[in-house]
């Protein structure tokens, strides 16, 4: 039976996609998620079975509510949905959909018309920025019919003005996230600024490029795309974004001189393939980096003040309004205002098909839930499984959100897993429940050896010793193999007025509540910690659950939480670029890769040790020879001397595992958490 939904399908800017308010779609992300793929029939290249037209450019949601946050009026999440493949991410943004929100939420009552023109402030979830974004009102009522018209879109309409807030470093903190306007990489000069959207903007003529190449030209060019990929995930991990290789972000810019003083010529990369015509948050981080002097693409004009710039792209230009303030090194652009269009395209009722979500949307049939697995095994225990396995691509699900480190490691070992097994191996995020959702999902999987799951400390052993789970961590799963192990640290915003950790606990003891924490779930590592920490330092701390690790340390770097306690795979790219400030390591010795940084046992806080350790696991019941076969390709892998090296340097130590040996930790340490939820009197709230 399909699910039927309202939805609103809008052209806004040079994108197209649905809009939806959110208490339209499921109220869980993992469902939302499945019902966003679903409607725009994101399973093939085609999207035949969706609203999505086959392009990055059509394959966008925008998510639209009351807002939560002071002085704004709405929250927009955007969705990047795949093309040919079940992604959706949430991290970049889209200034294009974005000029479609304002005329959505008035029409859907979140806003009230004014007579004339209304300015709706938007506050972007995405990247915690705030837009002002002004759309004709006469009389009370939206008004798309108009005389303006934006290169990459047929016809005119009414104008709709984007005013850009504090849009400079909202992603990772920083508007030049590496700490210079220039770095070198791979022997290229580029430009990383996070202003809108965080770009890598390369000279053309650094690459044997005029700049002014037609995008169906570039795309055909296979060597220079694997240039500029192999540059963009060395920027992405010099910008504190870790591994990037499976993220739309950040996004490559080839630039050139345009055809005057005021004008830049750009080809915008999304991030694989070049845009027909220009992304507007793309346009201005491109319009920031010309403006501000000391990055390879900066005008030969040094002024302050308000300065019209036109960004020239392959169908026309965007004309960006930028303030500038001050001269030299300490020129910043403080405001960026352009105009866009919109129009309503339909509205009415989306019918999602039932094979995109994960779980029945009317319950388990319980003779099914029981007969099919056990049916499952016993075909595969007949059939010569070992020797055809594996015959179809193989799925690793994922606990967490895309961009975290539990993502990053799992994405590093598949890369390799694939050649081995001879067959594809791909990443399927299914964050929320603290893991329980991905848990559950692979636990009733057919026990075939073709979905697998990247568990760690959490799924396996310390969610389920905090609350009663739909799965069973030891009964309902194959374990694989041991990958490996990281420290837990405790983090602070690097605006944090905190010495060490003797002076936050002075602090706290002082003023109970003073700071809060950010975890990436009850159950999860981060939040045993921070509750130990909690006990036995006898302090308050307001804790804030996310779900995952990533959106948790995005806001802790932002200032909406004050500490936390990731995984050093996690936190140390953070660290390193001065994002976080490392306070302790929370387990029994030093990190070689944090010489400096004590034990809170040295900082005078025993009795919080949280060393976590990731895994792979099948599910129960997938036949012998597959699992051997398994553990062997992943301690292949995991001899592999790049992966030991990313790991390490990344923080987690590599050790491998026999199933067997694996399977004795899970059962020691649910015993072990269980033991802490009873002397800690943690709950699940």
């Amino acid at each position: 039976m399909n699910r039927v939904i309202p939805c609103v399908l809008m052209r806004a800017g040079t994108s197209r996609g649905p809009f939806f308010l959110r208490e339209w779609l499921p109220a869980d992300d993992t469902a939302r998620d499945e019902a966003l793929i679903g409607a725009i029939g994101a399973s093939d290249l085609l999207q035949v079975d969706g609203v999505g037209g086959g392009s990055t450019l059509t394959s966008k949601v925008a998510i639209v509510s009351k807002s939560a946050q002071p002085g704004c009026d709405v929250d927009y999440l955007f969705a990047q949905v795949g093309v040919g493949q079940r992604s959706v991410d949430t991290r970049p943004n889209c200034g294009n959909m974005l000029s479609g929100v304002a005329p959505f939420a008035i029409e859907q009552g979140l806003v009230a018309a004014q007579d004339g023109e209304t300015t709706v402030r938007v506050f972007n979830v995405n990247t915690r920025s705030r837009i002002d974004v002004t759309v004709l009102t006469p009389g009370g009522r939206v008004s798309y019919d108009g005389e303006t018209g934006i290169d990459g879109v047929a016809g005119t309409a009414a104008p709709i003005r984007l005013n850009f807030l504090d849009a400079w470093g909202a992603v990772t903190g920083s508007l030049f996230p590496t700490g210079q306007r220039i770095d070198t990489i791979e022997g290229v000069e580029v430009t990383c600024i996070d202003a809108a959207m965080p770009l890598v903007i390369l000279r053309a003529q650094d690459l044997g490029l005029t700049g002014r190449e037609s995008p169906s030209d570039l795309d055909a060019d296979a060597a220079l795309l694997a240039r500029i990929e192999s540059i963009r995930c060395a920027a992405g991990r010099a910008m504190g974004l870790g591994d990037v290789s499976a993220s739309v972000v950040p996004k490559p810019v080839i630039a050139s001189k345009g055809d005057d003083a005021n004008s830049i010529t750009s080809r915008y990369f999304t991030p694989r393939r070049c845009h027909a015509s220009h992304a507007v948050t793309g346009a201005i981080g491109v319009a920031t980096a010309f403006a501000l002097p000391g990055t390879v693409i900066s005008s030969d004009l040094d002024q302050a003040g308000v300065r019209a710039i036109s960004v020239l792209h392959p169908q026309g230009r965007i004309e960006v309004e930028v303030a500038v303030a001050g001269f030299g090194s300490e020129a910043r652009v403080h405001r960026a205002a352009l105009v866009r269009t919109a129009r309503k395209i339909l509205q009415g009722e989306l019918h999602i098909p039932p094979y995109v979500f994960s779980n029945p949307m009317e319950g388990d049939k319980p003779m099914n839930r029981f007969i099919a697995p056990v049916a499952a095994a016993v075909m595969a225990a007949a059939a010569p499984l070992a020797m055809a396995w594996p015959d179809k691509t193989i799925t690793v699900v994922v606990p967490t959100a895309a961009g975290g480190g539990n993502d990053a490691m799992a994405r590093t070992i598949a890369q390799k897993l694939g050649p081995l097994l001879g067959q594809t191996v791909i990443i399927d995020n299914r964050a929320g429940a603290n893991g329980a959702i991905a848990s559950e999902f692979v636990a009733r999987a057919a026990p075939d050896g073709h979905t697998l799951m990247f568990g760690y400390i959490a799924t396996h052993a310390m969610n389920p010793a905090l609350q009663k789970l739909r799965y069973d961590p030891v009964n309902d799963f194959a374990p694989v193999g041991l990958v490996g192990y990281s420290p837990t640290l405790m983090v602070a915003n690097a605006t944090v007025p905190v010495k060490d950790v003797k002076d936050l606990v002075a602090q706290l003891k002082a003023k109970p509540d003073k700071f809060t924490y950010a975890s990436a779930g009850n159950g999860t590592a981060p939040h045993y910690a921070a509750e130990l920490f909690k006990l036995s330092a006898g302090v308050v701390m307001l804790g804030a659950p996310y779900k995952g690790s990533a959106p948790a340390i995005t806001d802790t770097i932002a200032g909406q939480t004050q500490l936390m306690f990731p995984s050093l795979y996690t936190a140390l790219p953070h660290v390193k670029a001065g994002k976080l400030r490392a306070l302790a390591i929370a387990g029994p010795k030093r990190s070689a890769l944090l010489p400096e940084v004590p034990t809170l046992k040295e900082a005078g806080v025993d009795g919080v040790d949280v060393q976590q350790w990731y895994g792979f696991f099948a599910p129960a019941r997938t036949p012998r020879p597959v699992i051997e076969q398994l553990n062997k390709a992943l301690n292949q892998v995991l001899a592999d001397k790049e992966v030991v090296k990313r790991m390490e340097e990344h923080g987690a130590d590599v050790e491998t595992s026999t199933p067997e040996k694996f399977a004795e930790l899970v059962k020691s340490e649910l015993a072990k958490w269980k033991g802490v939820v009873q002397r800690a009197r943690l709950t699940a709230e």
